[in-house]
């Protein structure tokens, strides 16, 4: 692992594992926020570069923060659409504002998040997960006719192009594995750009007018502000990533033969915390371990902290030129849409298979997953819902994720933490039968 080549190479392959969920998070929340050019081109370059650094934060192990585990991190798909309700909402200050506060907040709760994950077990996670993919499923469609707005909205050559690299997708899922399955989503976007400039549906020249190097500026968007709704919302798609994080910890830790102390899982989620912060700050993203590059690790037998260290690097030099930017904000809507339903549709599948550990013995996790998925879908499609109540009380039910995930937070602490009369009736039944036998 001596070889600068050889540590370069297998750093670049773990940035192209992630490069496309790093890229298409702020293509669609750009988009969807109507972002000019310009303003996509700089979200997704401090994307790259705030990507590398939360790398870095993670990989680099000390008294604080780190874990020091074979770590990528990057932005996370379930803040996509809290981040596009927020800012149709609140304006995209109040995005970062809550993005902020937020990671603050995971910060201070690193230390004991561990005796709080009783209130997050897989009923409730796989729930808001669940929701949330169910919410992006639209701005998906959408995308593949062609994006609102658009006057030709639901082209056959936009429906053809989409569906075009949505089936790329599925047969390189199918027919092959390893590395290439694991970038199927950017090559089936590379491939459907390409097909696209042929259609005269890509503009380059944008791409030669953008510069080669430019500086970080922290607070590009503006001024953050401080809404409550916000703040409650990301505070909440954190928490669902920190437990999905601590799978990723606990995988690599198995994958390199290293124990992790409740220490180790602190300064994981501090870093975590911190480089959410960062991603405020610099008016990028929130940010989470990736899953997939735990199976190129698994795949590759590189272990080496070395390695993801130089990815970090990569991402940051990436993330220093626009130029290289430019050429994903080029990709037409049509071609990000087909791409997004494999995507989004995973994030439902995904919480599904989480709701799959969860036990149906009783009728209480089928009443919450039920009642939390529907108050979610409820209030995002029909958000007037609670339009006549106070607005101190429709702080809470303005937001179809965040009023669903309160609902199956309250009802896991009704069915599942405190004692039912018959439960306790039970244990002292028990209690009474042990005393009669001793």
């Amino acid at each position: 692992m001596n070889n600068p080549l050889k540590t370069f190479s297998l750093g670049f392959q773990h940035v192209l594992a992630m490069y496309a969920g790093a890229v298409i998070v702020p293509l669609i929340v750009g988009g969807a926020l109507g972002l000019t050019f310009e303003q996509l081109t700089y979200l997704v370059s401090i994307d790259l570069l705030a990507c590398g650094i939360a790398t870095l934060l993670q990989v680099w192990k000390n008294r604080f923060f780190g874990i020091g585990l074979p770590i990528m991190l990057g932005c996370t798909f379930t803040a996509v659409g809290p981040m596009i309700a927020i800012g149709s909402q609140f304006g995209i200050s109040s995005i970062y504002g809550a993005i902020i506060v937020s990671g603050l907040i995971v910060v201070a709760i690193a230390k004991y998040f561990g005796s709080l994950l009783k209130f997050f077990p897989p009923v409730v996670t796989g729930s808001v997960v669940t929701i949330i993919g169910i919410t992006l499923i639209p701005t998906a469609v959408n995308n593949m006719a062609g994006g609102q707005g658009n006057p030709k909205f639901g082209d056959p050559s936009y429906l053809m192009l989409s569906f075009g690299v949505l089936v790329i997708i599925l047969l390189l899922n199918k027919f092959f594995t390893g590395f290439v399955r694991s970038i199927s989503i950017l090559l089936g976007m590379i491939i459907g750009t390409i097909a696209a400039s042929f259609m005269g549906l890509v503009d380059f020249s944008k791409v030669n007018e953008a510069s080669w190097f430019h500086m970080v500026q922290p607070f590009y968007f503006g001024t953050p502000t401080f809404e409550i709704t916000p703040i409650l919302t990301m505070t909440l798609v954190n928490i669902v990533s920190l437990i999905e994080s601590t799978g990723v910890y606990l995988a690599l830790s198995n994958i390199c033969g290293q124990k992790l102390t409740q220490d180790d899982l602190a300064k994981g989620y501090r870093a975590e915390g911190l480089a959410i912060f960062l991603g405020g700050v610099f008016n990028a993203l929130p940010y989470t371990a990736y899953s997939q590059n735990v199976g190129l690790v698994q795949l590759s037998g590189v272990k080496s902290r070395n390695t993801i260290v130089m990815a970090g690097i990569i991402l940051v030099v990436l993330g220093l030129v626009p130029k290289i930017a430019a050429i994903t904000t080029i990709i037409p809507e049509p071609v990000l849409g087909g791409a997004m339903v494999a995507m989004f549709g995973m994030v439902v599948a995904y919480g599904i298979k989480m709701l799959s550990n969860v036990s149906f013995d009783t009728n209480g996790n089928l009443l919450i997953i039920a009642c939390s998925i529907g108050m979610g879908l409820g209030v995002t499609t029909v958000p007037e819902l609670f339009g006549q109540l106070h607005p101190s009380v429709q702080i809470i039910t303005s937001n179809g994720i965040v009023a669903g995930s309160l609902t199956a937070i309250l009802l896991n602490i009704i069915f599942n933490v405190i004692p039912s009369g018959k439960a306790s009736e039970k244990k002292k039944m028990l209690g009474l039968e042990q005393t009669k036998v001793s």
